[in-house]
């Protein structure tokens, strides 16, 4: 049986970004990913932004990693020459009643830390048009500090980033068993054929499937509750007349139909909110009129027919108790409360919104509870 020192489980974004930081610390990772490429699920399938990091609880994972995570981000993109934007973003009122949401969103923002070029800017409806003409709001909120990336091209530079630093890639690998150790013996299938390894270290980024595999391993009563969120896409025929990102403000279940942009040019809409147990990606055209509702009410003139089924992307979602927001999960080594329940052994639970932009971040964590926070000077964003 092959011997392992660290294997980490999916190469989605997270998993790479985990794999690059392991080996820079000197670990001999392995990354075994299902598919035959890189984030094939929900890493890219999703609105490619770099979010600035307002919406998310203070004190929160999701809002510590989520700023972290964009200014480690934006350090890496501008380092490796890879494409982005900073493109800013307007969170738009379109009633009165909204427009006093927006003042909390503006709080929230201030106690996750941005401030000073990173804080949200209050602006009236004319001001808002004078930035965005085709905008139709009662007032708005100005993020400078969000954004755009290419995801794939993103991925594809952590992939190479791992692999000169000595990481492992074991493409079309499944894991079908996993017994904890340590050490943790692993089983699947590569190609169809059958494969057993041991691993000293293992740390789970495995996305949709990391809560089903830590149930079969017999870890499910340190699994969170969870479902699958289906989230769906149109993209506009033509060029659209916004240059920022246009967000409504935030209803249950999500933040809402906005606009994004891609690198490109192009515009999508979404995604929309709804439970799914099934990889199901199809989008129905169908659902265009409802689209079209949701954005003239701060994009009144969108044409006629001008939107097309675009795509889907689904992500893993965690049951928060009422009253609370969902929040990532870093479920370190051991059965102590919020351990993973194994020695050796990291699993990371419900990394949706805002995981891509917050992946460096929690890359670093994931490999400080296994491995300890390395000594000295160390810029993980570069």
């Amino acid at each position: 049986m092959d011997e392992v020192d660290l294997v980490v489980i999916g190469a989605g974004v997270v998993g790479l970004a985990i794999a690059r930081a392991a080996a820079r610390r000197g670990a001999e990772v392995l990354v075994l990913e299902a598919h035959d490429a890189p984030g094939m699920e929900t890493s890219s399938r999703n609105s490619e932004v770099i979010h600035a990091g307002m919406y998310y609880a203070p004190g929160s994972l999701k809002a510590q990693h989520c700023v972290a995570g964009r200014r480690m981000l934006y350090r890496y993109l501008a380092a490796r020459d890879l494409p982005y934007r900073q493109t800013g973003k307007l969170i738009v009122a379109t009633t009165p009643e909204e427009d006093a949401k927006l003042a909390a969103i503006a709080a929230r923002a201030v106690a996750n830390g941005l401030t000073g070029d990173e804080a949200l800017v209050r602006l009236t409806a004319a001001e808002a048009r004078a930035l965005e003409p085709a905008l139709a709001c009662t007032s708005a909120l100005l993020s400078p500090s969000t954004g755009i990336l290419d995801s794939h091209a993103f991925m594809l530079s952590l992939q190479g980033d791992a692999e000169r630093a000595g990481a492992m890639f074991s493409f079309g690998s499944r894991v079908t068993g996993f017994r904890p150790g340590p050490p943790h013996l692993l089983s699947g299938t590569s190609q169809g054929e059958p494969w057993t390894l041991a691993a000293a270290r293992v740390i789970v980024a495995g996305g949709l499937h990391t809560a089903g595999l830590m149930r079969d391993a017999g870890l499910g009563d340190f699994v969170p509750p969870d479902y699958w969120l289906k989230g769906r896409y149109f993209t506009l025929t033509g060029r659209g007349p916004f240059q920022h990102l246009i967000y409504p403000v935030p209803a249950a279940g999500g933040l809402g139909v906005h606009v994004t942009l891609d690198i490109g040019g192009g515009t999508r809409f979404g995604p929309d909110t709804v439970p799914t147990n099934t990889l199901d990606y199809t989008v129905s055209p169908d659902l265009a009129p409802a689209f079209e509702h949701a954005i003239r009410r701060y994009w009144p003139g969108l044409p006629e027919g001008a939107l097309e089924a675009g795509y889907a992307g689904i992500r893993p979602k965690l049951h928060a108790p009422k009253g609370q927001d969902a929040d990532f999960v870093i479920a370190g080594p051991g059965a102590r409360a919020g351990g993973s329940g194994a020695e050796a052994l990291v699993v990371l639970h419900g990394i949706e919104s805002p995981g891509l932009t917050a992946c460096l971040s929690l890359a670093e964590a994931s490999c400080d509870a296994l491995m300890g926070a390395p000594a000295g000077e160390f810029d993980a964003g570069v």
